[in-house]
């Protein structure tokens, strides 16, 4: 019997990391990782996990020696086109943009024609710039880049942005978001086809997580004369299911719904005589 472990990447400090933990134990995954380790296995799953820097993981899974990774898809664009993107996985959402400093009066890209831009991004920026005609100089810093323009370094910069507070410290203002990013579930162009069969489950497991966490369970009383009514608003994972209350002329509907769409939904449910309605987070859902 093969003992082949599916070797996956992630970033070995931060918020990525974090969350990729997370779900990876929220997925039924056991990691026995010590402090400081570059690398652990599960206990009870065919799966070992390296901690890397993320920068590094692209060429590792050009090489095949990881066969998977966890990795933000801005770092995917720059450094990994050519490797295979996989799973959207819902998290460490940000975007990569261009900012200027606060007293920079801009109004369309073409106010960097010929400025100096500092980035860790230069495939990104470079590709942008090219398809709107724009020619700078950029100047490639591995770490924090806001403090570029302060120090007289360039007269733009482009990063990652989350919430644009590190921005609004340093003086910048975003003026153009070249790209969205979240992470992602990136696939090594040299997996095995054994490593592909356990990498299945694992993205079976994946799914099963992310789909709880952007669902809602319902439960709700509803009259039987507005039934058909409330059944409309509420498809379900297939249709909703429907039981008889012991009060006639009523019934308990249970059925699961978006989270993005719930408040619309609930408002909708209350002008249609639902009573009672209960709303539970859902651990894990398989379709």
């Amino acid at each position: 019997m093969s003992k082949q472990k599916l070797r996956i990447a992630v970033q070995k400090s931060g918020r990525l990391f974090e969350d990729s933990i997370r779900i990876l134990k929220e997925a039924g995954i056991s990691i026995n990782n010590g402090k400081e380790q570059l690398k652990a296995s599960s206990d009870n799953f065919p799966l070992e996990v390296m901690y890397l820097r993320n920068g590094d993981i692209p060429q590792y899974l050009r090489d095949g020696v990881v066969d998977v990774a966890i990795i933000g898809e801005n770092v995917l664009i720059e450094k990994g086109k050519d490797i295979i993107k996989g799973d959207k996985l819902g998290f460490s959402k940000c975007r990569v943009s261009l900012a200027v400093p606060k007293s920079f009066k801009y109004n369309s890209i073409k106010d960097l024609d010929g400025l100096k831009i500092a980035t860790s991004y230069p495939n990104t920026v470079n590709e942008f710039l090219m398809e709107k005609g724009i020619s700078a100089e950029l100047h490639i810093i591995n770490g924090s880049v806001e403090i570029a323009p302060n120090i007289g370094l360039a007269d733009a910069i482009c990063d990652i942005v989350s919430s644009g507070s590190t921005l609004f410290k340093n003086g910048l203002k975003e003026v153009e978001i070249m790209l969205k990013s979240e992470a992602v579930l990136a696939v090594s162009p040299e997996i095995s086809q054994e490593r592909k069969e356990i990498l299945e489950k694992l993205q079976f497991r994946l799914k099963s997580v992310l789909n709880a966490r952007t669902s809602k369970y319902i439960l709700l009383n509803a009259p039987n004369n507005k039934l058909d009514d409330i059944i409309r608003l509420l498809p379900g994972m297939r249709s909703p299911t429907v039981l008889p209350l012991a009060e006639e002329g009523w019934s308990s509907v249970h059925t699961v719904i978006k989270e993005d769409r719930f408040w619309e939904v609930l408002d909708e449910l209350k002008a249609n005589g639902a009573e009672g309605i209960l709303v539970a987070p859902i651990e894990k859902m398989v379709l």
